[in-house]
């Protein structure tokens, strides 16, 4: 007489712990990511294996020695560099500047040209070297 087991074992594998799981960590890094860099401006920064084509309206240089220069023409400080970019910038749709700092600027200089961007709506590249 064969005696069959009326409980059959169910080899199947629950999946719903697991997306439960990774739903949550979907959650995690979207929350994270929105508190990354709240402050921070709004700067196309080229990568410098790549060529990126922007608008280019003027190219700022900054030498070393702290000194600037708007397409060549030597400024004296930021502030005249500011009312020289408004003044030549008025008329232009969709203004852009490219920056082009040397490596042993301050960045807090860097930072002074990118605020002028920002306050005026300037769309700013950092050049690099490729």
């Amino acid at each position: 007489m064969a005696l069959k087991s009326r409980n059959k074992v169910d080899v199947a594998f629950n999946m719903s712990s697991m997306t439960d799981i990774v739903f949550l960590l979907l959650v995690f890094f979207i929350v994270l990511s929105t508190l990354i860099s709240p402050y921070g401006l709004n700067v196309v920064l080229p990568n410098s294996t790549v060529k990126v084509q922007g608008p280019r309206n003027y190219t700022i240089t900054i030498t070393k020695d702290g000194e600037f220069a708007l397409n060549g023409e030597i400024m004296v400080d930021v502030f005249s560099l500011e009312e020289t970019l408004k003044q030549k910038l008025a008329n232009v749709q969709n203004p852009g500047i490219v920056v082009k700092a040397d490596e042993m600027v301050p960045l807090g200089i860097v930072v002074q040209i990118m605020d002028i961007a920002n306050r005026n709506k300037y769309k700013l590249v950092i050049a690099t070297k490729p």
